[in-house]
């Protein structure tokens, strides 16, 4: 895996976001920067910017000032938003969206729909990510058969589909009891250190912000305090940006 540092991977600059005509402004001038191979932890409390920043670095949303280089792509205003989430992201929600009438395996080759593999090379590839997750048994059994926690692991192995270069998790964990959420979050740690996936996550739950490499506290559209994940984080730590 490439050690953080090695390049800028996101980088934010001067990025703004105001909805009615300016009255709201949900971002205000937002500088960040995600190194290669890195995990960072978006937190803060409701209402803070936090999936919204998330949501502009995915391209589904556009800024209202600044701009957004992702892996040195310059992503606002970009006219091939599409192929940059195919390409260059695996996206994973705090609901799972899987496709109800389509089995475990199904939903992840589905998700290689366009790219270069042959179906029998997509069927292997959906069966080795199911491995991955631990569901290799469970690749016939539709969403609805599954746990939250398995769901939300069958998602994760969906956003890998077509080999990412950077994972976008927004609360990732917040339909999860506790033993589901240290099972994911887990996960998500291994997929960083074995594939080098650059992790940029949204949690309000400061337990969850602390498995990243570094943690970035946000409150009413700007970044307030930004800290190695080790030394920044914990329930004093929450009170005092909330």
């Amino acid at each position: 895996m490439s050690e953080p540092g090695t390049r800028p991977m996101i980088e934010v600059r001067g990025v703004s976001k105001a909805y009615d005509g300016g009255v709201v402004r949900a971002l205000n001038g937002i500088d960040l920067r995600v190194e290669q191979g890195e995990w960072v932890s978006l937190s803060g409390p409701s209402g803070c910017g936090k999936s919204t920043l998330l949501h502009l670095v995915a391209g589904l949303d556009s800024p209202t000032a600044g701009s957004i280089v992702v892996n040195g792509r310059e992503i606002a205003g970009s006219a091939e938003l599409d192929e940059y989430r195919r390409s260059e992201l695996g996206l994973v929600f705090q609901f799972h969206y899987l496709l109800a009438n389509f089995t475990s395996l199904q939903n992840i080759t589905l998700a290689m729909f366009g790219n270069k593999r042959s179906r029998k090379e997509r069927v292997a590839y959906a069966r080795e990510l199911l491995g991955d997750v631990g569901l290799v048994a469970k690749e016939r059994q539709l969403p609805s058969t599954l746990s939250g926690g398995e769901r939300q692991r069958v998602a994760i192995a969906r956003a890998l589909a077509n080999d990412p270069a950077i994972i976008l998790a927004d609360e990732p964990t917040g339909a999860l009891d506790s033993a589901a959420t240290a099972v994911v979050l887990e996960l998500l740690r291994g997929i960083q250190r074995e594939r080098g996936v650059t992790i940029l996550m949204v949690t309000h739950d400061p337990g969850v912000a602390a498995a990243g490499d570094r943690v970035v506290y946000m409150r009413d559209g700007q970044v307030v305090a930004d800290a190695a994940a080790a030394h920044g984080v914990g329930a004093e730590a929450w009170r005092g940006v909330g």
